[in-house]
């Protein structure tokens, strides 16, 4: 079904849904917090208590004379002196109002020492001293009345808290030992996932086994029967080697599918991992390239070799034209260019001195015309396996599987569907059926109806309706008109694409739209091209004969129109000036060309025949809108009061189409 409308609905993209029991995957940052935090409360609460202040010889010696000291206590690690001071000193003495409220249990205070023998025989020294001053003032006291008075207990501390300076060691050590080795494994992208650098060079393949089979069947696969019968021959080697190698034949080593987009040569490749039951590695094209140099052929041969060792296998690379484009295209690259290294290494996996014996490869692309030569040749991919558009009885059956899950109403009827979608890939049916059921459920309905359908269908090839916009009343009929004068067209000539409906509601950025069911052929002839873009032209010359002017609401058709013109030209051969010659490049060649396989005359005479071939289709469109202009008036009329009209609308104003025209499938 074609449209004026440029543009299509996007496919909306579903967010993942969390399972309930999904656990919270462990925060690194966790660790390291909880690290530091230990290592903080281990120094604040786990540390000796220490001396308040340093003091001199003098003070010292002033305690000491004064009887203040209470203990004495000599550290060897330090080789200091902790002084412990008496209670009765600390609270009578005010020089130690500092040691009232903090370290009151002491030590208060501390003496740096250089050698504690020197010390010792200094502080004896110092004490009899004292004793001898206090005996010459006082001639009534004896020396042993006052000896008690200078003596306090000196203990030596010499053991050292070995448990204690060696956690300070290990502790750090043990924290960078962490730390190096979740940032390993965090390098490492989770050990055999493939993502990190110290597996950079590893196979990113996913593997289908007995464990992990994949749960399509060629059942879930509509249409593609000719593709079906080339897989499923495969599949049946794998099953029943002897029933072929009885007769001495080989299976081929590999199979290349080839289509549009949405067509399902990835379902296709899903159905043989589900119905091999052998090992299926399944990967990208665009997972063979990354940043580093090397690390593409490194892949590719990981790849064969986890095949190998298990063997009988599938390979699987979707979208192979990624890493299989024709070497040599890009001039800028140089040859030594990373992807060019990496189609080298898969060419001589593929088919070099190794044997490959049991590992089939199978690869989807849409470029076909942009791969490698040596990479299609026979003994790498011996097959081509064609996947195109579904035709009518193919489209009703990827209906059929999409509407499996789907409540659907007893009006629901998929062969008309079928009908109604011509050109539509596997995906866009898929989009169909799953917008269906949107609408449905927009509307609170209890199983979906054919009207959903068609409004599923309307959306998707022209997009969503605008009926917001404000238009004023002479663009509306502007529109009007120009809408009315595509369906006349159209109806009118024989060869022209059937009408199915017609609309003035704005959708997508189309102001307007026309639905036409063209008819499905494989060759198209001169006059079948030419009644198209008659019929295409016709909104515009509605709009000159009408209004005497024209607007930029053609711009869809213009562009359409000149394409299709200068394929006649130049691609197909139709036109009797240039003559029976076709400057299309079916090997991509010219892609990369900066000139034309033609002379400068032969690129003006092309210029003026597809001008005359433009001109005269709309001069023949503006002719048959002169000979029905009151027919398109009413036809106008009835558009803008309705705002859409059917194909019924068309043949109750202008009667049957010509004959031998293709017929509206109802």
């Amino acid at each position: 079904m074609t449209t004026n409308s440029d543009n299509k609905q996007a496919n909306k993209k579903q967010k993942p849904v969390i399972g309930k029991n999904s656990k919270p995957k462990l925060n690194l940052s966790w660790i390291y917090m909880a690290i530091a935090i230990f290592l903080i409360g281990l120094y604040f609460f786990n540390s000796s208590p220490k001396p308040v202040e340093e003091v001199d010889n003098i003070e010292f010696n002033e305690m000491v004379l004064a009887q203040e000291i209470k203990q004495l206590e000599y550290v060897k690690k330090d080789n200091r002196v902790h002084i412990f001071l008496k209670e009765n000193a600390i609270l009578q003495n005010s020089e130690y109002e500092k040691f009232r409220e903090k370290n009151i249990d002491g030590p208060q205070c501390f003496l740096n020492i250089s050698d504690f023998q020197v010390f010792n025989e200094n502080l004896n020294r110092l004490k009899e001293r004292a004793i001898e001053n206090r005996l010459a003032a006082d001639t009534s006291l004896t020396k042993s009345d006052i000896e008690n008075d200078y003596e306090f207990p000196l203990k030596q501390n010499t053991t050292e808290n070995w448990g204690r300076e060696l956690i300070w060691w290990i502790l750090p050590l043990v924290f960078i030992f962490v730390l190096f080795y979740y940032s390993m494994r965090s390098m490492k992208g989770g050990g055999a996932a493939g993502g990190g650098i110290f597996s950079i060079g590893k196979s990113k393949a996913q593997l289908f086994d007995s464990k992990t089979q994949a749960n399509i069947s060629f059942k879930d696969v509509a249409g593609m029967e000719g593709a079906k019968y080339e897989v499923e021959e495969i599949v049946d080697f794998l099953k029943n080697p002897k029933k072929y190698t009885e007769l001495g034949g080989k299976i081929p080593k590999g199979a290349l599918l080839v289509g549009p987009p949405g067509t399902g040569k990835t379902l296709l490749a899903k159905a043989v991992a589900g119905e091999a039951k052998v090992p299926f590695f399944s990967l990208s094209g665009s997972d063979f390239v990354e940043m580093f140099v090397g690390v593409g052929a490194s892949r590719v041969r990981d790849l064969f070799k986890t095949a190998k060792e298990k063997a009988p296998c599938i390979i699987f690379i979707d979208e192979i034209d990624a890493v299989g484009r024709a070497r040599g295209r890009n001039v800028m690259s140089g040859a030594n260019d990373e992807r060019e290294n990496t189609l080298n290494q898969l060419l001589t996996e593929m088919d070099g001195f190794s044997s490959n014996a049991g590992v089939i490869i199978l690869a989807a692309t849409n470029r076909a015309d942009v791969l490698d030569r040596a990479l299609l040749r026979a003994g790498r991919f011996d097959r081509q396996i064609h996947v195109e558009l579904p035709n009518i009885n193919e489209r009703k059956g990827i209906f059929e599987v999409h509407v499996r899950n789907l409540k659907i109403g007893p009006d629901v009827d998929l062969e008309f569907f079928a009908k109604q979608t011509p050109g539509f890939s596997g995906a866009d049916i898929a989009n169909v059926c799953n917008e269906a059921a949107l609408i449905a459920a927009r509307t609170s309905k209890k199983q979906i109806e054919k009207v959903d359908f068609l409004s599923a269908i309307d959306r998707i090839v022209g997009g969503l309706e605008k009926r917001g916009s404000i238009i004023s009343p002479q663009e509306k009929k502007v529109i009007a008109y120009h809408e009315s004068g595509h369906a006349s067209v159209s109806w009118l000539l024989k060869h022209a694409s059937p009408l199915v409906k017609v609309t003035i509601v704005p959708r997508g950025k189309s102001l307007g739209a026309a639905w036409y069911l063209p008819e499905e052929r494989h060759i198209t002839t001169f006059d079948q091209l030419f009644d198209e873009m008659t019929a295409t032209l016709g909104g515009r010359a509605s709009e000159e004969l009408i209004f005497g002017q024209i607007s930029t609401g053609a711009l869809s058709d213009l562009e359409r129109v000149t394409k299709q013109a200068y394929s006649m030209v130049v691609y197909f051969g139709l036109n009797k000036k240039i003559g029976n010659v076709s400057y299309y490049d079916s090997s991509g060649q010219s892609e990369y060309s900066f000139t034309k396989p033609y002379s400068e005359k032969t690129a003006e005479e092309i210029d003026k025949e597809i001008h005359n071939l433009i001109e005269s289709a709309y001069k023949r469109a503006l002719d048959i809108l002169k000979g029905n202009k009151e027919k398109l008036d009413q036809l106008a009329a009835i558009l803008l009061e309705r705002e859409v009209i059917f194909a019924e609308d068309l043949e109750n104003i202008f009667g049957k189409r010509p004959e031998g025209a293709a017929e509206i499938q109802n």
